[in-house]
């Protein structure tokens, strides 16, 4: 295919890494882009960070500008024009200026819709009050500045606590903001497993950040007569009345898919625009690409929507490969995605545990948490990292982490294993770089493998924190290896406590007739443990993770008082 013209519908992620990929394929084609806001080409992942103050220009988040993108690629940027309609037999697009209300028709040869997605708004009373932001463009983040300034807020609520929420949560807080995090679902982070969840929570409480857990907003109201002079009082479902100067609507994206479903384009189950490998839709003439398409899982198979930067550059790239006949699949979206919240980062590849209960994949947790370097090179960090791998073949499923340290390193490691079909005997056996200021010479994502490799081979049987209690109603002996001194900072509940290096001269202690669920801090000295009881004819098992997973999980509220 060699197009005379291409008109890219949405500029940001995707449609401008699609013209800008077109030109250098071609450069005969003309290529327009049609954006119907001020700016084609800006860094929405930025936008928190330029309301907190941390980016300290607007002009910092301007990737490119129309100007730029016609002197380097000779693009024809149209700012402030809306796509109105996608007449397909006639390969046209209809368009208005919406400054000026001016209309045209543009004839193409190959279309791409790149209309990204836009911010929930559910039909809760009163979401519209004045006050009330979304984050999605420089607009946005400029309207929440101001008012900021001229009403000298003091109080913000931020509704969602997703990637976005926490965000803005952070740099609110920043700002010398007092923030309620307000939150339906019972965990922050929905895209982490809620043991894997619990540190940053424990983190947004210690910087003063209010959170309102699995309790969802009812109604956004007027202050009441002598409650203040606030931009809203949000009401949750539990009752509880939250003052706020200003309200942040962080509560998720979905696909604009209007221009699509007016031309008749198929769209998918999760109700976003349905596309091949070369992300060409239902019409062999139109392409889509960003948020607004419907992705495939590559570990469970299933349908999705993944509103993520990266994917969509790719996708755009892909994208105008296809339009020229150039070879090329895209295999999916993994999900990869990292974020932090004051010293704590997060960071996740692949599916989580529900995700894949849900598809019906057969899965094995391992829990760890080691150094991010040498422990004996000053400042090193402990790491709460999880993986999720097949327990037949061993293939890498998904995997998690958190920490102060070094946790986007080993996330990309993983996803990279992840993308290239490893196992955890893979992991095990990948040569990383050491050096103690920045790892160590058994990498933590070479531990994760270990420790798989070991729970597979049956020399250490494992109990989650969620099955501890089952195994305790079982009769299970619960047995603390730590430290005197360690124990008495905290311990759990029933548990006994016999410390490691006693354990071989106390083993009469422990009858043979129960099954022995061990731990320690943080899962190795119970790995000794469970081997040496073992070794001696006890049926021991080595709580994932051990105390300090089963602390978070405790803390978080997922584990209650009369089963731990």
């Amino acid at each position: 295919m060699n197009p005379k013209r291409i008109v890219i519908v949405g500029g940001v992620a995707g449609g401008a890494s699609a013209a800008a990929r077109a030109r250098r394929l071609s450069e005969d084609a003309e290529i327009i882009v049609l954006e119907r806001g001020p700016h084609v080409s800006f860094a929405n992942c930025g936008l928190p960070y330029f309301i907190g103050g941390e980016i300290g220009s607007r002009d910092s988040l301007l990737v490119q500008t129309p100007e730029s993108l016609k002197a380097r690629f000779n693009l024809d940027v149209r700012p402030w024009t809306e796509a109105l309609e996608i007449r397909a037999e006639a390969r046209e697009v209809s368009t208005r200026n919406v400054r000026t209300g001016e209309t045209s028709v543009l004839p193409y040869d190959a279309l791409v819709i790149a209309t990204g997605a836009s911010p929930v708004r559910p039909p809760i009373p009163g979401i519209d009050r004045p006050g009330h932001f979304v984050v999605r463009t420089v607009p946005d983040a400029e309207r929440i500045q101001e008012w900021i300034v001229t009403r000298a807020a003091r109080r913000a609520v931020v509704v969602g606590g997703g990637y976005i929420g926490l965000e803005m949560a952070e740099q609110l807080r920043l700002r010398g903001l007092d923030i309620s995090l307000v939150e339906a679902l019972p965990q922050v982070m929905a895209p982490l497993d809620p043991e894997m969840a619990a540190p940053l929570q424990e983190e947004l409480h210690n910087n003063g950040i209010r959170l309102h857990l699995g309790d969802g907003v009812s109604a956004f109201e007027a202050p009441e007569l002598g409650e203040g002079d606030w931009a809203s009082v949000v009401l949750l479902k539990s009752g509880t009345r939250i003052p706020a100067d200003l309200v942040i609507l962080g509560l998720g994206v979905r696909p604009e898919t209007g221009l699509a479903r007016s031309a008749g384009l198929k769209l998918g189950a999760t109700g976003g625009i349905a596309v091949d490998d070369q992300l060409r839709t239902s019409d062999p003439h139109i392409w889509a690409v960003g948020d607004a398409v419907e992705i495939r899982d590559p570990v469970t198979g299933s349908p999705g929507l993944i509103p993520l930067a990266g994917p969509a550059n790719r996708q755009g790239r892909l994208a105008a490969d296809s339009i020229f006949g150039r070879p090329g699949h895209y295999g999916g979206t993994w999900g990869t995605a990292v974020l932090r919240v004051f010293s704590m980062t997060a960071a996740c590849t692949g599916p989580n545990e529900r995700a894949l209960q849900r598809a019906g994949v057969r899965y094995q947790a391992v829990h760890l948490h080691p150094q991010s370097h040498a422990g004996y090179y000053p400042g090193a960090q402990p790491i709460a990292l999880k993986i999720l791998y097949a327990p037949d073949s061993g293939r890498l499923l998904g995997a998690q982490a958190v920490g102060k340290d070094g946790v986007d390193k080993r996330i990309d490691v993983l996803a990279t294993a992840l993308q290239a079909g490893m196992t955890v005997d893979d992991l095990a056996d990948l040569e990383l770089a050491y050096a103690p200021p920045v790892g160590s010479a058994k990498d933590p994502v070479n531990l994760a493998g270990m420790i798989a490799q070991n729970v597979r081979d049956g020399s250490m049987p494992v109990v989650q924190w969620h099955e501890l209690g089952a195994h305790l109603a079982e009769r299970a002996i619960l047995l603390d290896v730590r430290t005197a001194p360690e124990r008495a900072e905290g311990a759990i509940p029933g548990s006994r406590h016999i410390p490691l290096h006693d354990l071989r001269t106390r083993l009469a202690e422990l009858s043979a007739d129960h099954d022995i669920v061990v731990h320690c801090a943080t899962g190795q000295r119970s790995y000794y443990a469970t081997r040496l009881l073992n070794h001696h004819g006890r049926r021991a098992f080595n709580l994932s993770g051990a105390f300090r997973t089963w602390k978070a999980a405790k803390d978080a509220g997922w584990i209650p008082s009369q089963t731990s």
